[in-house]
């Protein structure tokens, strides 16, 4: 019986790490990089409690997906006004295409660190990577999950060597998860925190959960709806974690290799650029390239199937992945090219940091419905929410609205 529950787990695993590589994305790297540049290891306390929310808010969308049949998407079309899943649906595209921004942007970042390819033609490059997607997903969810983890190791492994070599303070960096006051109260480090919020708690993140894990076989009865949610939820806290690990080594790194000598990056090529001599190793610069050209591919395959997921289910319109993916990668090519051509790649920094905090600003419009949908007895029969997890969702979701309030109101007062 032992056995049999191993490989019964085994059988779930997956889902997680295709939700868990759009919380190491390049607008991770910029968040990350910045705040560990720009204020050491104290923002490793908002890494970590940023993974610990998304941890809950994921299991929220596997009870959801397990209980109902529905994926989030379906169940607000279900539920509520025409009018008001077409909002929930415009804000929920807007936050994909943010998020595919940043993605657009980081690999062409990649690829003119590995090939010397000018920054505009790398924008203009990384459309074809639709093509890849095309074939990944024609071919299955298993192999297309196969793929995202090959990457997932391969960005491991890189930030292993670059961890190695930068020999951060444990000590300090044990003393970084403790949350610090000034996070409140320092507009900018607060501006660099909520970017982190929105880069590890994607709102798109939600809707795919909840239908990915869909794929997998389980009983349609209660005990197997209850073990399937509890190994989807192993399976996805597991993927969290390791991205939790990846996140709070590119914020060790800046903070170890750049916090220390006095260099605030702002630029994902900046850091490209320093760690070589800052470190000591031309690998260092190399392993960092690798990484990040694989983090945006990854990231750019599980926002086309959220983009898939969100617009089949609010609005039940079908469309083929690759034309999906031309038409999210359109709208997120246009601003990218004309701010590299305009304002050159410093600029594009900068457009990573707010695509980010572009995603917090969108994220309560999709974890209060979650929410709802979840405590409702009438929608989730025997697998509704038990009330401790409602209420520790719920203090999540009103977290992240005092600190986009917060944002809000410090960018009214000029800060």
């Amino acid at each position: 019986m032992r056995g049999l529950g191993w490989r019964r787990l085994l059988s779930f695993l997956g889902p997680g790490y295709l939700v868990a590589v759009g919380y190491m994305d390049p607008g991770n790297w910029a968040t990350d990089l910045y705040g560990g540049s720009a204020f050491g290891y104290t923002l490793l306390s908002v890494v970590a409690l940023s993974s610990l929310m998304a941890m809950v808010l994921q299991h929220l969308a596997i009870r959801l997906g397990v209980a109902t049949g529905r994926d989030l998407a379906q169940a607000c079309r279900d539920y509520y006004s025409p009018a008001t899943a077409a909002l929930l649906w415009v804000l929920c595209e807007i936050a994909i295409c943010a998020c595919d921004l940043a993605e657009l942007i980081g690999t062409a970042i990649a690829l003119q660190l590995l090939f010397h390819i000018p920054l505009i033609w790398g924008v203009a490059l990384t459309g074809l990577d639709v093509f890849l997607l095309l074939l990944l997903h024609k071919s299955g969810i298993r192999l297309l999950e196969a793929f995202v983890v090959v990457l997932f190791i391969s960005i491991t492994t890189c930030f292993a060597i670059e961890l190695t070599l930068a020999r951060p303070i444990w000590g300090q960096v044990a003393m970084g998860f403790v949350p610090d006051p000034k996070i409140w109260s320092d507009p900018l480090m607060l501006y660099v925190a909520i970017g982190m919020v929105g880069a590890t708690v994607m709102p798109h993140n939600l809707y795919l959960h909840s239908s990915i894990v869909q794929t997998r076989m389980y009983d349609q009865d209660n005990h197997g709806k209850r073990e399937a949610i509890r190994f989807a939820t192993i399976d996805s806290t597991i993927a969290l974690f390791f991205a939790l690990l990846v996140n709070a080594a590119i914020l060790i790194l800046a903070a170890a290799a750049f916090h220390t000598t006095g260099h605030t990056v702002i630029e994902i090529a900046q850091a490209h650029e320093l760690l070589a001599p800052t470190l000591g190793a031309a690998v260092a610069s190399t392993a960092f390239a690798i990484a990040l050209l694989a983090s945006g591919q990854n990231s750019a395959i599980t926002a086309t199937l959220a983009g898939q997921i969100v617009m089949e289910g609010f609005m039940n319109w079908k469309l083929a992945p690759s034309l999906r993916r031309i038409v999210t990668r359109g709208l997120a090519i246009i601003p990218a090219l004309f701010v590299t051509y305009a304002y050159g790649s410093g600029a594009t920094a900068k457009l990573l940091v707010l695509s980010q905090v572009i995603l917090s600003l969108q994220l309560p419009f999709a974890v209060f419905p979650l929410i709802a949908f979840t405590r409702n007895r009438d929608v989730m029969g025997a697998m509704t929410s038990p009330r401790w997890l409602t209420l520790g969702a719920s203090i999540i979701g009103v977290v992240i609205v005092m600190l986009n309030l917060k944002l809000v109101w410090d960018m009214a007062q000029g800060h």
